[in-house]
Parts: structure tokens; sequence; C-alpha cells
């Protein structure tokens, strides 16, 4: 963890100097939110070489013979192993839900301030399903006045545009009210158009101005219950562009998961004593954790491009790495 943080100040130092970045702000905004989110990413890593170091040393010892030889089943020098995991999938899953999203939004608001100097006071070029056959685009919007200018609204139905409105403003008031400015309004029935002008229109549009910011890298910055409801409110608007939001969803339930993997890969690749010992046990287990949780990253994108879905992509390394737990499990254990 802390070559992690090394490596980091020395990529950024510049940055820090260069943007006047106050030293507490850079303790305690960045890098004290920067740690649980590392911490928990290797953690299958910490936990793999923490159960082979102990479990290699009671085989070492000839203890895991001894206990079998007592009477103790395999099965039984496992139930310790298996409460720790509960309890590390416990402070996993809370610190996936509910400690690093804060400490993420943050960190990303510390690096939009003194690193990236990126200003998430406005966007631009917004387009998003706001509920089953209506589009909402708007060309620019600034967050600190609700305010977007050169909007559209539009309706279909079936694959058949049957509404459009177009207005130079659309300002945000409350619960879902929307006044468009300068508008024009056509309502298309078949080969028949019939135009609408006016000043003002005031309309219901199921969406809050903070959700015209929302990308990707918000699903990090959200609570459990938080992203549960977006995905929920995203699906009943009809939107299919929520492949992020999913994938996160189910990586706060698949990596702690990782807990119970790695614990009983660690324990069935190392409690048989074997030429090399330690170290080799040790060199195996830094090689499988390194490839879970590349294949873990790596899995993740194929949701995004939309070769997988978010379900399995998140889920194949857990199902493939068990599998193989499994295996070595039942052979040791016989």
């Amino acid at each position: 963890m802390s070559i992690a943080v090394v490596f980091d100040l020395t990529e950024k130092l510049d940055d820090f100097f260069e943007n006047q970045a106050p030293v507490r702000e850079i303790i305690f905004d960045y890098y004290l939110n920067f740690i649980p989110y590392f911490m928990n990413m290797f953690s299958p890593l910490f936990i793999f070489i923490s159960v082979i170091f102990f479990t290699s040393k009671l085989a070492g010892n000839s203890e895991i013979i001894a206990m079998l030889a007592s009477g103790v089943s395999y099965h039984r020098i496992m139930v310790p192993y298996a409460v720790s995991a509960v309890l590390l999938f416990v402070m996993s899953f809370f610190l996936t839900g509910y400690v690093i999203p804060p400490a993420s939004e943050k960190m990303l608001s510390f690096q939009d301030k003194y690193i990236q100097r990126f200003s998430r006071e406005n966007a631009r070029n917004i387009q998003m399903e706001v509920e089953p056959g209506t589009i909402l685009y708007i060309e620019s919007f600034q967050k600190r006045t609700n305010t977007g200018y050169r909007a559209s609204l539009e309706h279909f139905e079936g694959k058949a545009l049957t509404m459009r409105i177009t207005a130079d403003r659309i300002h945000y008031d409350s619960a879902y009210n929307w006044h468009m400015d300068k508008y024009v309004r056509r309502d298309f029935d078949g080969m028949y158009e019939t135009l609408t002008r006016g000043n003002r229109l005031d309309t219901i549009i199921p969406i809050l101005p903070k959700e015209l910011f929302y990308t990707a890298e918000n699903a990090q910055m959200m609570t459990n219950p938080e992203l549960k409801e977006y995905i929920e409110t995203q699906r009943k608007r009809g939107s299919g562009n929520v492949q992020a939001f999913e994938t996160e969803w189910w990586k706060r339930w698949a990596s702690p998961i990782g807990a119970f993997i790695m614990t009983l890969l660690g324990v069935t690749l190392s409690s048989k004593k074997v030429r090399g010992g330690m170290g080799k046990n040790l060199g195996i287990g830094i090689t499988l954790s390194a490839l879970y949780i590349l294949f873990s990253t790596v899995s993740t994108t194929f949701s995004v491009s939309g070769v997988m879905s978010p379900f399995m992509s998140v889920w194949l390394p857990n199902f493939i790495f068990l599998t193989i737990g499994v295996v070595l499990y039942v052979r040791v254990s016989r």
C-alpha cells in the first residue's frame, strides 16, 4: 500500500506544486481517501499470501498431518479459514458499498481542482432517454443556474416521431418541473404536422439536473442504496445506457466473494508438504492472485463494449477460480 502511495506521489508531485495544492488537502482529501480503494482492490492478494504463509508453516511443521492423524477431518480444519473469510467478506462489502464511494467523491473533487483542472459545473451535448420513447437533448447546461441552452424534447411511438419541442433555453424549477423558453412545438399525425410557438412552456420531465452530469465514474461515488435506486430509475425510464452502473453494482457483490475463493485456493495449495516449501507456495500464490486481479479488471470491460452482460463479465473470474478451488479441495481432502 505504501508503495502505491509513493508511486502516485512521485507521479503527481509536479501537479501539486504547480497548482499550489495545500498539504492538508493532499493528505486528508486525497491520500486518506486513496488508501481504502487500493486496500480493497488488492485485498485478494493480501488474503492469498497470508493464508499461504500461515498454512505452509503448519504443513512444514507437519502439524496438518498430525491433526489428520488424530481424527480431525480436512473439512474441520477449514472451519477457522471459513470464519475468517466471512469476516473479510463483511469488511470488504462494507468498504465497497459505504466507505469507498464518499471517499472516491472527495478524491475526484481534489483531482478536478488540483490535477486535471476540470470543471464539472458545465455539461455539453447531453442526450438521454428520460422515459420510454422520450429523448431529451441539451447542447449546454450550467449546474450553478440549473439552466440549459438549445434543447429539444422528442417523443416516439415505436419508431415514429409523434412530437418534437425545441427551445432556446430550458430551466429546472422543482419536482421535475422544467420551463422551456422561446419554444417551437411540432405534433405529427401521419402526413400532417401542427406547429405551435410560444415564449414559455411548463412541462414535466422526470429527471433532475444532477443526473445530466452522471458519467461512468459516478457509479463509484454512489453508495449501494443510491446505486440501486439509480439503476431502477433508469430501467423504468427505458434507458439502456446503464451498463457501467450495473457492472459496478455486481462488482460490489463479486469482489467480496473473492475472500472465500482466495482462502480456498490458498489452503488447498499449501496444506501439503512439498519440495520447495513456503517459497514455492508463495510464488504460486502471488501468480494466481495477480491473474485473478488482472482477469477481474479486464473482464469488466466486456460489459462496457457489449460483449457480455454486466453480471457475466463481473462474475466470470469468480466462477473460473472457484471451480479451480473446488477441484483442488476435492483432491486434497481425499
